[in-house]
């Protein structure tokens, strides 16, 4: 045990993308995590994951740009990478760029091509996105001779896979169990799904339902132990010295320990909802409105039907702190309470099935997002070049809506979400025969295609001359059907934008 090459985890993740089948998959990656020695296994782990085990590095792409040549032969260690990773993570202050450089510069000229690959991808951060995460709890189980299930568990409570793997392959099953959930530590929160309307949703969820409304705010996780209070994002970044409004609200609760999850809001003097934007702004205070709880008082809670953890949340949070909830038999009733949460300037509501359990990082059916989707006809003013996974393809497209008094068009934002490869595929040759210009980085187009956007609302934005942006903005479909001169207009896009 002990001393993998890097190479022979280059190999692996190599084998693993040219390899179709799940199985095949797993037992390659399984294979490699049964080589690693105790000290190897958090790095190891993670690069067989596509990550580093540094959060930050200070490297980007900018920086991977002249490297040296690849090496002719392998030299390099898991360790010894990982070590030279964690040097260059730590580079600060003086001269630090030109050291930086320097660091990769002899980690990238040790690296033969393949392991170049490999040290790209994982600096770049394109081999996240792969299914690889879900593939290396199957492949860290059968490494480890341990239930898959006990491997999500622990996955998902401690949300740090590295630590899973070594607990997993160090200590087998009973070390796995003692991961448990933490005051203090984040779990990846439950998500919900999404219906187009509450029959669907109603469906999905059964009846009776609860319905929550779906606030427009950020979601937090906050822990209370004793007077001590975190709050966590949903990318489960520690972000409580922003929001000295919550932990006040959450130590005044009468408790002693507790999860809870829920939004955190900006409300106008008027007591209705402000823009999400405000509500990421410095200076706008803001007021927590809870739905779920997780722990309380040292028991747990993630089990238990959601019944029995919303009652214990009605004991432990007073009213106004709470989100607002009802309970729906039919469609009339759960249509009813949508219209009622978008009356009062809320985002939406989301239904929820009082049965089911809180399952932690997943987006089940149990928990059902109805928002009113707004989508527009708009016109690709340019189109960039794509990196990582997207190299080669023409992939972020810059949208413009029309303005009517001038003739042209007005840029709203950016989008590569939505894409799928047949649509990067088709767009990329279209927009070949339309291009006026490129620089290498943005081709320029003539304003001709129209494309169907749907997106979560309009916000205000220096940053474009329109003055407003489009949030979350996804391509539904191209519009061949429609001239640019048929385009939505800026002033219909405005009409969106509620101050």
């Amino acid at each position: 045990m002990g001393h993998v090459r890097f190479i022979d985890i280059a190999a692996t993740s190599a084998a693993v993308s040219s390899t179709s089948g799940r199985k095949a998959k797993i037992e390659l990656l399984a294979d490699a995590l049964r080589r690693l020695g105790p000290e190897e296994i958090t790095a190891g782990a993670a690069f067989l994951a596509g990550e580093l085990r540094q959060r930050q590095t200070g490297v980007g792409y900018a920086g991977l740009r002249d490297l040296p040549p690849p090496a002719a032969e392998a030299s390099l260690t898991v360790a010894g990478v990982d070590a030279a990773i964690a040097e260059i993570a730590v580079v600060a202050g003086a001269g630090s760029q030109a050291r930086r450089r320097e660091l990769i510069g002899a980690l990238f000229g040790a690296a033969t091509a393949d392991e170049q690959r490999l040290l790209v991808g994982l600096f770049g951060g394109e081999l996240r996105q792969g299914a690889q995460a879900g593939l290396l709890a199957e492949a860290v189980a059968s490494a480890a001779a341990v239930p898959v299930t006990a491997v999500r568990r622990a996955l998902l409570l401690c949300g740090d896979l590295k630590q899973v793997a070594v607990a997993a392959l160090t200590g087998g099953a009973p070390a796995l169990a003692e991961i448990s959930l933490r005051v203090g530590t984040p779990l990846s929160p439950m998500l919900a799904s999404s219906a187009p309307d509450v029959g669907a949703a109603l469906l999905a969820t059964g009846t009776p339902a609860v319905i929550d409304t779906k606030l427009d705010g950020i979601r937090i996780q906050v822990h209370r132990s004793g007077d001590d209070v975190a709050i966590f994002s949903r990318s489960l970044d520690d972000i409580t010295a922003r929001l000295p409004g919550v932990v006040e609200a959450v130590r005044a609760l009468p408790l002693r320990e507790a999860v809870l999850d829920g939004e955190a809001m900006a409300l106008g003097a008027d007591g209705r909802p402000r823009p999400f934007q405000e509500t990421v702004t410095k200076g706008v205070t803001l007021v927590p409105y809870f739905f779920d709880l997780l722990h309380l008082d040292g028991t747990d809670l993630l089990d238990e039907p959601g019944r029995v953890r919303w009652a214990a949340l009605a004991d432990a949070v007073p009213g106004e702190l709470a989100v607002g909830r009802s309970t729906a038999e039919t469609e009339e009733e759960a249509a009813a309470v949508f219209a009622a949460a978008l009356a009062a300037g809320q985002e939406g509501v989301v239904v929820k099935s009082p049965d089911a359990a809180y399952d932690v990082g997943r987006r089940g059916a149990a928990w059902v997002k109805v928002k009113p989707r707004h989508t527009l006809d708009l016109v690709v003013l340019a189109v960039e070049w794509g990196n990582g996974r997207r190299k080669g393809w023409l992939s972020n497209l810059h949208l413009g809506a029309r303005d009517p008094s001038t003739g042209e068009f007005v840029m709203l934002g950016k989008t590569f979400k939505g894409l799928t490869d047949e649509l990067l595929r088709w767009q990329t040759e279209r927009f070949k025969e339309l291009a006026v210009s490129d620089d290498g980085w943005v081709v320029r187009v003539r304003p001709e295609q129209v494309v169907e956007i749907a997106f979560d609302g309009v916000q205000t934005s220096p940053r474009y001359p329109g003055g407003v942006a489009l949030r979350f903005a996804r391509v539904l479909r191209y519009r061949d059907d429609k001239r640019a001169a048929e385009a939505d207009t800026i002033d219909a896009v405005r009409a969106l934008h509620v101050a």
